[in-house]
């Protein structure tokens, strides 16, 4: 995990210097980059790229029926909005939107691609970040910065969770994490069985049915799921009406208030919204389900993640008999499959450990001030954006109920907002400092899912109130972070 370091080094400022530096080009990097080229056009800047393509997510993962779970007029770039009929994406229509907006405002030639960040200082007495990076052709290549702006995201790239399951090295067939997918193995005709009932096992399983004899998604506790459409005919209606650019601000601004409404229902008449969630399941399904067993959370709607299903095609897989549920514990695993807890034995060519990611924030770079080290848990989240007693320093985490972008958009607004405030009053250096009044035991990241609980311990905290509360909010955030002040709401300058 992240940890910071706080006490003496001497750095100096070299020929390789940039005002600001973004960790990562995937869809929040980019993102970062339009704002900082935008609003803070004096500022020089780069991208670092640890990977040899640009597009993070979208790029990195690879395993069969890839797709967004939020729709593309949100999770798209409100300064390039999603032009396609689609509003649910496969993964290679966001990655060429990703490619297409990077060159289009020329950010594709402020990427370094594999230049792997490994180390992060802060120097106090020269006010400036040095990083420590990898590359094929330096070892040991230093670049500095005034400020540092990580948009990697907060899970490992290096490899998935996978429970440390009882005789797993029995089984004789093949084990893959959905991390870790093997492009050229061919599953057709395979009995699969998915372990998992998250985002990707449910994009998985109807992917897999198609070629597979039959697919298995094998889960502890069932996770709510709801059919939308991949194409939104309200949009589309929305779109013949009104001039595009109106039209396309107004679909997005009516997705972001439907997101909204449901987590507000969520959270004032959960059981309401439980209902209507689980009538939807009935209707796709009717006797060929067990709705009590196997689609009925023990946790209310949005304490988790929804997952949602384009067209019903996780229901339909289920109606063909091309796939099925089982909600069981796993025993162990055998030669020809898994053995439950119940007594039965579920056949298997595959196992899929669909079983979630492993947290690591700022991509694992070991991030430190002056030279000593402290716990990320012993910080505090600044509306979302920064981290407490981190000088000059960002950083751009979506949103858990709504889409990504929309928070990490407006992280980087806020971002150049502070920047421009900087330069207009001679500053050079900018660190929230937390009050002690507003005190919680919450991490930032407040959602009961598995991977989030599993390194709940190590994650900055946040506060009571605004602005160290992390509301999960758009249009409250959207007056926060747009225009709140910037002087004397919690941030030291110097």
């Amino acid at each position: 995990m992240l940890k910071f370091n706080f006490e003496g080094n001497n750095m100096t400022l070299n020929n390789n210097y940039f005002d600001v530096i973004i960790l990562g080009a995937g869809l929040s990097g980019i993102g970062a980059a339009y704002h900082i080229q935008d609003k803070c056009a004096n500022k020089t800047f780069t991208i670092l790229e640890g990977r040899e393509n640009m597009g993070g997510t979208w790029d990195y993962f690879k395993y069969p029926g890839l797709r967004s779970d939020s729709d593309m007029f949100t999770l798209g770039y409100p300064f390039r909005p999603w032009k396609e009929q689609k509003a649910i994406a496969d993964a290679s229509s966001i990655l060429k939107y990703i490619k297409e907006t990077a060159e289009e405002f020329g950010l594709d030639k402020k990427i370094r691609f594999q230049h792997k960040v490994l180390k992060a200082d802060w120097n106090s007495e020269t006010q400036l970040w040095t990083l420590e990076i990898e590359t094929p052709e330096n070892k040991n290549l230093k670049l500095t910065c005034s400020f540092f702006y990580s948009c990697s995201g907060y899970y490992s790239y290096k490899e998935g969770y996978t429970p440390d399951f009882k005789n797993n090295e029995l089984f004789e067939g093949k084990t893959m994490h959905p991390q870790a997918w093997e492009t050229e193995y061919n599953y057709t005709d395979k009995k699969i069985v998915v372990i998992g009932s998250g985002a990707t096992a449910v994009t998985l399983v109807p992917e897999l049915a198609k070629k597979a004899e039959h697919v298995t998604m094998l889960q502890r506790s069932p996770t709510y799921i709801t059919s939308v459409p991949s194409k939104d005919k309200n949009a589309a209606r929305i779109s013949k009406w009104f001039p595009a650019k109106i039209a396309r601000s107004l679909n997005r601004w009516k997705n972001i208030l439907y997101m909204i409404t449901v987590y507000q229902i969520a959270t004032r008449w959960p059981n309401k919204l439980k209902e209507l969630l689980l009538t939807g399941v009935k209707r796709w399904l009717g006797d060929k389900a067990d709705i009590e067993k196997d689609y009925t959370p023990k946790y209310n709607p949005w304490e988790q993640r929804l997952c949602v299903v384009p067209d019903g095609d996780f229901f339909k897989a289920i109606k063909k008999d091309k796939a099925s549920i089982i909600t069981d514990q796993i025993e162990s695993f055998t030669k020809g499959g898994i053995l439950l807890k119940s007594g039965k034995e579920i056949k298997a060519d595959l196992i899929v450990t669909a079983t979630g990611l492993n947290i690591e924030l700022v991509g694992g770079v070991k991030v430190s001030i002056d030279g000593k080290e402290g716990e990320t848990s012993s910080l505090h989240s600044y509306r979302g954006v920064m981290l407490s007693d981190v000088p000059n320093f960002a950083i751009a985490i979506g949103y858990t109920n709504a889409s990504w972008t929309l928070k990490c958009d407006l992280n980087s607004k806020y971002v150049c907002r502070v920047l421009n405030y900087m330069d207009k009053n001679n500053l050079k250096t900018v660190i929230p400092k937390f009050d002690s009044k507003y005190e919680t035991n919450e991490a930032f990241l407040n959602l009961d899912a598995s991977y989030i609980q599993r390194s709940i311990s190590k994650l900055p905290r946040q506060g009571s109130k605004s602005p160290w509360r992390v509301y999960q909010n758009y249009i409250y955030d959207l007056f926060s972070i747009k225009y709140s002040k910037i002087k004397g709401t919690g941030l030291k300058f110097e």
